[in-house]
């Protein structure tokens, strides 16, 4: 037989194989999507403020669970323990996710929290902007004294938005006490349809922001836990959700956390600004909580 004929054979049989491999497999399928679609699981309540989400399902290829707590869905296990520090109601929801994405199925289940967890729960008062008494919880300090920079307050969809143009900057505030030697940690849930050189920061110091100074806590404009930062790499284009994952990351503190060195009222405060913030950055779901 000669080379070419040998060679030829060889691939034809290669196609036919190829073309034999059937679009699914008997029992496991074939990834692009669940075989079975029910995304349900159960809720066990492990210790106070304590859960375990517990799905049965196995033929998919990624779980997302959905807390309920304004973040969106993020990755997690089949059986998954989670801690919901603060008092309410939470729709918990579980999805399915084939290969390319291909949501499979999605699951819900109400999980009531009676009470917040004295350690770790969340120290902002009015941080969900559902109604007018939450508003008188912050307090503003005007740096610029163009004025046009603005927080706009939208009762109707639970937010604050920031709006500023011509670098003008602003700063909301509210008191928390804090106790020497522990840590907290700051995070919320921040949206915008995009921002051009601009900035949203989360800074907690003991210096009171006043009006005509550029807040920084009690250091300088490099000591934010949170972020939202175009030079640092986010805020240019859409983003929704806790800005611990859309934000940026501040090389020098990537977790976020405050640490008390005495005793006494610190200030937890929002400092925004830019260039160019066109419909601005809402936030919403503002938690400062102490590390366990």
């Amino acid at each position: 037989m000669n080379k070419y004929l040998k060679h030829t054979i060889c691939l034809s049989l290669s196609v036919f194989a190829l073309s034999c491999v059937p679009d699914t497999i008997d029992g496991e399928g074939n990834g692009l999507t669940p075989t079975n679609s029910d995304a349900s699981f159960t809720v066990t309540k492990t210790s106070e403020n304590h859960y375990r989400l517990s799905s049965s399902n196995n033929n998919f290829l990624v779980s997302k669970w959905d807390l309920g707590d304004g973040g969106g869905f993020g990755v997690g296990p089949n059986i998954y323990d989670v801690f919901i520090p603060d008092e309410g109601t939470y729709n918990v929801q579980h999805q399915i996710i084939g290969q390319g994405g291909i949501v499979g199925g999605t699951a819900t289940q109400t999980i009531k929290v009676d009470k917040s967890d004295p350690a770790a729960g969340n120290m902002i008062q009015g941080g969900k902007f559902a109604d007018a008494a939450d508003i008188t919880k912050w307090s503003l300090a005007f740096p610029n004294p163009s004025n046009s920079a603005l927080w706009v307050w939208d009762l109707t969809n639970k937010k604050a938005t920031f709006t500023a143009n011509g670098w003008d900057r602003n700063v909301m505030y509210q008191a928390v006490e804090v106790v020497e030697g522990r840590k907290y940690k700051a995070d919320a849930v921040v949206s915008s349809k995009g921002v051009s050189d601009s900035w949203f920061e989360i800074y907690v110091g003991y210096t009171k922001p006043t009006a005509n100074t550029d807040y920084t806590g009690d250091g300088n404009d490099s000591t934010w836990l949170r972020g939202i930062n175009t030079w640092a790499g986010s805020g240019t284009s859409a983003f929704d959700g806790k800005i611990s994952n859309v934000g940026s990351k501040n090389a020098n503190n990537p977790d976020g956390i405050f640490t008390a060195t005495k005793t006494g009222v610190a200030y937890f405060a929002i400092r925004s600004g830019g260039n160019d913030m066109k419909d601005g950055i809402s936030i919403t779901n503002i938690e400062f909580r102490g590390v366990n």
